[in-house]
């Protein structure tokens, strides 16, 4: 992280699954840390022991309520919008508050940030290239997106947040950037958000089969959650602007990457194919290039290794 980040640290949505690890990260890096998160998504076990750490504060409130925003101690140098419901099964279970975390809760976010003279980054999502038709996705590249479809709930909040980080930049000259991070995984995923790491995975340690859909044939590239964070915050200390890809290489199907859950939990599971969802993207592998070269960031957990430390942390006890 670089020297332009002040000591106190605002983390909404800060105990999800990628939040979380934000959040220890920056205690990591002596910040202080202040937690926003609903629980609506998130849950409290994910930053338990970050709470018995000095500097850290964990507060239950709403990003797209005001008066939550308004009872938030300190001054902030960093804020780093993390709110939303990200998994499939979420966002349309909260389709509404899907929309408004990405419209009001944003704002209200922004304008903390700009009264606080802070640093801003926005978590956006590779979502906004929708189906995509330039292979792989650079961040030039406008998207495909069915604004009307059953995931563009999620993916029209964050490209709305998007425009309104952009439009907020030019008119107050607010310190903002933008990340567009792609397939996350990594301890502390729920076992039953409907991503496929944790539901292969689970299936896999129960010896069920592990339910693929479609052919299997459609493509993620996947990026182990220690990267990610490297990546958001190589981001935020930076004069960066973006949007920005964050990302893995090991772009894989969704059948190879079942097979290598079986292999690697030693499951007897087969595989059973389910249909697949409306406007589930066909191939998805981001162009990191700018990444690279403007941030000095690439993926350094390899998927095996990766994928490992899942299991264990979704095979103990407490993650059920």
């Amino acid at each position: 992280m670089g020297g332009t980040i002040r000591r106190c640290a605002l983390v909404t949505g800060g105990a999800g699954f990628v939040g979380s690890h934000l959040c220890a990260r920056l205690l990591d890096a002596d910040m202080d840390v202040v937690c926003l998160d609903n629980l609506a998504t998130g849950t409290r076990a994910n930053v338990a022991e970050l709470e018995q750490r000095p500097g850290f504060r964990f507060v239950r409130g709403d990003a797209t309520d005001l008066a939550a925003w308004q009872a938030l101690p300190g001054r902030f140098g960093l804020v780093l919008h993390f709110a939303c419901p990200a998994s499939p099964a979420d966002y349309l279970r909260l389709p509404l508050e899907t929309l408004e975390v990405g419209s009001t809760g944003t704002r209200l976010a922004l304008e903390r940030a700009r009264a606080d003279g802070a640093r801003f980054v926005l978590a956006s999502t590779s979502e906004v290239y929708g189906d995509p038709l330039e292979h792989p996705q650079r961040e030039g590249y406008w998207g495909n997106v069915n604004p009307v479809g059953p995931r563009s709930v999620y993916d029209e909040s964050k490209r709305f947040a998007e425009a309104l980080v952009t439009a907020h930049r030019a008119v107050h000259g607010t310190d903002a950037a933008i990340v567009r991070i792609f397939n996350t995984y990594g301890p502390r995923m729920r076992t039953g958000d409907g991503r496929a790491v944790p539901t292969f995975i689970t299936q896999a340690l129960d010896g069920v089969p592990l339910t693929v859909a479609g052919d299997g044939g459609q493509t993620r590239s996947l990026c182990y959650v220690d990267d990610t964070v490297d990546g958001v915050l190589a981001l935020a200390g930076s004069a960066e602007t973006g949007p920005v890809n964050i990302g893995g290489a090991d772009e894989i199907s969704m059948l190879e990457l079942a097979r290598r859950i079986v292999a690697l939990t030693g499951s007897a599971s087969r595989v059973r194919f389910v249909d697949r969802p409306v406007d589930d993207p066909g191939r998805r592998r981001p162009d990191t290039r700018l990444a690279r070269e403007r941030l000095g960031w690439r993926p350094r957990v390899g998927w095996s290794e990766g994928l490992e430390r899942t299991i264990d942390w979704l095979a103990r006890p407490a993650a059920a």
